[in-house]
């Protein structure tokens, strides 16, 4: 369907009809963990060592408990390198790549060129996130038993109103099937009537847990996408898909990660007993 605002025409895509649910086996889905060498705050985040592995290793472990076919896509040999020496797969891919949606989508192309296996869903994981829990990739294969099922994510109840009020912790607001209506670096809900210290003890909010999961015909249409309006304006690459009338789906998880931004992280972690 075509819209017009202000001499502008927009393609607002529709929803596919219902097809009812079907059983996704494991051999359907492909996890891809993203990994790049460049980082501004941390270069060579992946290989940075932890209880003598690599990051990667340690990421690539916990996905396979839930996962059989994980591959790294990296834009640098030493990761490629890396990941061969422990057992892992590997695949290069272009250093030019805006994001991990992009990334995931040539690793797909390429896996499925060199095996002939078609996949039927890709599961992205953060390259630094070592405490990935099999349980959270679990639940969000799980999306995928619905065919109608496009993108999926995960989410976490929100308990503090530091939490709420921090802008590097999105926020998303779900309906009643669990399906995100938008993210957003602000408070959302917006509470008129109450003062900000109470919002969060009124009402279920959410954080986003920044790992996706894409149906693979949906992951090679939304890389096709231009960068919308509500992405420039909150930084947040999920709102290129809603804007563009992409559905995505959500499961909760209470489990709590620790991603990995500089090496100040490690030692954090380890003050705490974590690591």
């Amino acid at each position: 369907m075509e819209i017009t605002r202000k001499n502008k025409t927009f393609v607002i895509r529709q929803p596919e009809k219902s097809k009812g649910k079907k059983y996704m086996r494991k051999e359907d889905i492909l996890g891809i963990i993203p990994a790049r060498y460049a980082s501004t705050r941390f270069p060579g985040k992946p290989l940075a060592d932890i209880n003598g592995k690599p990051m990667i290793q340690h990421v690539w472990e916990q996905v396979r408990k839930a996962i059989t076919h994980v591959v790294v896509a990296t834009d640098d040999e030493r990761i490629l390198n890396a990941v061969k020496d422990f057992g892992g797969e590997a695949v290069m891919t272009s250093d030019r790549h805006q994001s991990g949606t992009d990334r995931c989508k040539e690793a797909l192309d390429k896996i499925e060129k060199a095996t002939g296996q078609s996949f039927q869903v890709v599961v992205n994981i953060q390259g630094d996130e070592p405490f990935i829990q099999p349980d959270q990739l679990e639940k969000l294969s799980s999306c995928f038993h619905n065919v109608n099922t496009e993108i999926a994510s995960l989410i976490k109840p929100l308990t503090t109103y530091e939490e709420l009020f921090d802008p590097n912790r999105p926020k998303v607001v779900i309906n009643h099937n669990a399906k995100a209506l938008y993210f957003s670096r602000s408070p959302i809900p917006f509470f008129r009537n109450l003062p900000e210290e109470e919002w969060h003890l009124n009402h279920d909010y959410y954080l986003h847990v920044g790992i996706y999961a894409y149906r693979c015909d949906i992951l090679r249409e939304i890389t096709l996408l231009e960068r919308s309006s509500l992405e420039k304006a909150e930084s947040l690459e999920q709102l290129r898909w809603l804007q563009n009338g992409y559905n995505i789906s959500t499961r909760k998880t209470e489990f709590e990660s620790w991603g990995i931004d500089t090496p100040e992280d490690i030692e954090l972690l380890k003050q705490k007993g974590i690591l």
